[in-house]
């Protein structure tokens, strides 16, 4: 298999897996071999048109002529480019799951059901976020009840659990010894091997303005006064409206779902939310984000719906000020040579995750220090990019999702510029690579051996598609 090969079936499987966890398309365990078809008016036409049916069996699962064009449609939902991939790549990909799904289940594989709906609970979150109401979504999917949603999603997300656990099972005991990178890598035809971007270390300090007592004690009196207010008989809904400052909640009231098996929220927040009664209202509750005030709404098992308000304090302009100025300081004592950027990070910046490495950022997708330049994010290549080598910003606002106001100085370390790959400089790279081709080996023949004992049935069209391995057992 060549390196481009590996790296475009890696392509298409991380972006079908990525959709399919996200995303609701039809799926069943076929209950007989008789594929059945459902026909329906045209509207445009008025004629009579195959609208589904049966495209193929794979041991106890079918796959649906609709779940290829479902997969289209969520591809370009997903802003990915539906030129990449052909009909029959997609069908390909959609069959290779149903056998990983069909043999987890001979095998004995088991997956956790409480995370799988604790999994479904945060998809409907998100997806309400994006429809608006439950209704919405509801015609969205053509479902017909809040249950109907999630018997089907939870099939969706078993199913692509339990193929996910097939695939690591395959593969988990694969390693690569030394000598194999080192002939991996000489198996490259020179004009092949893979160019590695240019890399490089960034490091910052941030500095977040203080808020003071008052402020937090206005918005404890604020909450305390919703509190009276709404059990005088105001509307909570509204409240939230009106003054939460969580914003993507305010949509639907403020409204969450808790487990107690997946912590997604913080300690603070979970242990009021817990602690209360169905319909009992919370006295204000200190969280990073600022101040809450939560009601528990229904309790089923071991999920509550809750809604809240979040009030942050306000931050004042004198205390803006202070923060950039002690940041200015900081800066120009760095330049002057008086002190370096490691050590100015550790004794001032207000980022515990950063400022006991000097600094340094972690790449979220290596976990090591390296930055990718074409990879880095967008916000993070802006404010970089004009920066020398160990060349220090200027003074950055900046925000995140727990502070509406920082400030922030960077600098670029450790530059690497794009070049060839090269055995000594970039072995983990090569190591990885020579994994991944190791791994797709063992899964190409485990597909092939097991193509052969299972029960496979192509209909229609499909036949005519190209396949990686022997679907239609000619």
């Amino acid at each position: 298999m060549s390196l481009k090969s590996i790296i475009n079936k890696q392509s298409l499987t991380l972006l079908v897996l990525a959709i399919s966890f996200q995303t609701v398309f039809a799926q069943e365990i076929i209950k007989d071999e008789t594929p059945q078809v459902q026909v329906k008016d045209s509207i445009k036409s008025g004629s009579r048109v195959k609208v589904d049916g049966v495209a193929a069996v794979v041991g106890d699962y079918v796959v649906l002529s609709s779940d290829i064009d479902k997969e289209f449609a969520q591809i370009r939902a997903a802003g990915g480019s539906i030129k990449e991939f052909t009909r029959c790549e997609l069908f390909g990909k959609l069959l290779e799951d149903k056998l990983y799904a069909h043999h987890a289940i001979q095998d004995s594989i088991t997956v956790n059901e409480l995370q799988i709906r604790d999994r479904i609970s945060q998809q409907i979150e998100a997806f309400i976020a994006q429809a608006g109401t439950m209704d919405e979504l509801l015609k969205i999917y053509n479902k017909d009840s809040e249950q109907a949603l999630k018997d089907e999603m939870f099939e969706i997300n078993k199913n692509g659990q339990l193929a996910a656990e097939m695939q690591r099972k395959i593969v988990s005991d694969i390693e690569v010894t030394p000598e194999e990178v080192r002939q991996f890598f000489n198996d490259i035809p020179k004009d092949e091997r893979p160019i590695f971007g240019t890399e490089l270390n960034v490091a910052q300090i941030v500095i977040i303005p203080e808020v003071s007592e008052a402020e937090e004690q206005k918005a404890i009196n604020q909450l305390k006064q919703f509190k009276e207010d709404i059990e005088g008989g105001s509307s909570f809904a509204s409240k939230v409206v009106l003054y939460s400052d969580d914003i993507p909640s305010r949509k639907n009231g403020g409204k969450y779902t808790l487990n107690r098996n997946r912590p997604r929220f913080v300690k603070e927040f979970r242990e009021t939310a817990f602690s209360l009664q169905e319909g009992e209202i919370s006295d204000p509750v200190k969280t990073i984000f600022g101040y809450h005030m939560i009601q528990k709404l229904k309790e089923r098992g071991q999920e509550i719906d809750v809604r809240h308000i979040l009030i942050r304090p306000e931050i004042t302009s004198d205390a803006i000020a202070k923060a950039k100025q002690k940041l200015e300081d900081v800066r120009a004592k760095i330049v002057a040579g008086e002190i370096s950027f490691a050590d100015a990070a550790r004794e001032v910046s207000d980022e515990d995750e950063t400022k006991y490495e000097g600094g340094k950022l972690t790449n979220p997708v290596t976990q090591d220090f390296n930055f990718e330049l074409t990879k880095m994010q967008p916000e993070l290549y802006a404010q970089i990019q004009n920066l020398n080598d160990d060349e220090v910003s200027l003074v950055l606002q900046d925000e995140d999702r727990i502070n509406p106001i920082k400030f922030k100085i960077l600098t670029v370390t450790n530059r690497i510029d794009e070049h060839e790959a090269d055995y000594s400089r970039d072995y983990l790279k090569i190591k990885n690579l020579a994994l991944q081709d190791k791994q797709f080996k063992a899964i190409e023949k485990w597909q092939k051996e097991k193509i052969n004992d299972t029960y496979v049935k192509i209909n229609g069209e499909h036949r005519d598609c190209e396949y990686n391995g022997n679907w239609l057992k000619n």
